[in-house]
């Protein structure tokens, strides 16, 4: 029987200007047959004109497998993420319902 390889470690380093990362509300995903590319770009949402400026903050292209394994851990934080806001909404922890309405004291009969 083969003893276990010892477990490796990805050893990442950031240079200071990427330490604070990018700032993205707008992301666009498309694929050819050999990978997917992910475009994160800030917008101006508020602007009421056609055209919306933004500007490309990161893009990044991933094999299919790679998209893969990142769909899966979006997945999963999302779901933790999801639960650990639900715990802090019920009553016992001093939430609120999201199905309570912030006017519920407004009951006028005019």
């Amino acid at each position: 029987m083969e003893p276990n390889p010892p477990e490796r470690h990805i050893n990442i380093h950031f240079s200071p200007e990427d330490m604070g990362g990018k700032y993205a509300n707008f992301a666009n995903v498309s694929h050819s047959d050999y990978e997917f590319t992910i475009t994160y770009a800030r917008v101006d949402h508020e602007v009421e004109d056609d055209e919306i400026p933004g500007v490309v903050v990161s893009r990044i292209n991933l094999s299919p497998k790679f998209m893969r394994e990142l769909i899966d851990a979006l997945q999963d934080n999302y779901s933790k993420w999801q639960t650990r806001e639900g715990i802090k909404n019920l009553p016992e922890y001093g939430g609120r319902s999201d199905y309570e309405s912030d006017d519920a004291d407004d009951d006028d009969d005019d």
